[in-house]
């Protein structure tokens, strides 16, 4: 049973901290030099170190748990558009913008840096599917 609707958002805010940077290279075995030492990084066009694209991409996944319901990736396609720097604020949108299936859609996702009150820099762009369905399955 499908509790997610089209019209459907939700959004959720996280710091993403040096230590958010160094754990999620532990735990995934990416330990690229861009993402751990400031020496290598500072060299680079970015000018320092920069969080992990994937890692980044994960606030759009905690703002899928703000949907009714539950929401179950199927598929993401992700473009990214601008680094995340340690201690940006990150924020996830997702839109649910149609139905694909009785418990299917496809979802408008989109990672932002919260510059200040009124700015914002767009860092991912992306879509997939959900699978939508209730939380109280027996």
């Amino acid at each position: 049973m499908s509790v997610v609707e089209v019209g459907d958002t939700a959004m959720i805010e996280t710091e993403l901290t040096q230590e958010d940077i160094e754990t999620f290279a532990a735990l995934s075995g990416d330990s690229n030099p861009l993402h751990l030492d400031e020496e290598y990084a500072a060299t680079t066009r970015f000018d320092g170190r920069i969080a992990h694209g994937i890692l980044t991409a994960s606030v759009i996944s905690a703002a899928m748990t703000e949907l009714p319901g539950s929401a179950i990736y199927l598929r993401q396609d992700l473009r990214f558009e601008n680094p995340v720097y340690p201690g940006d604020i990150v924020r996830g949108e997702v839109e649910v913008v149609s139905r694909e299936g009785e418990d299917r859609f496809r979802v408008d996702t989109k990672a932002f840096i919260i510059e200040d009150d009124e700015r914002t820099t767009r860092v991912i762009n992306g879509e997939g599917e959900i699978l939508s369905i209730a939380d109280d399955i027996s």
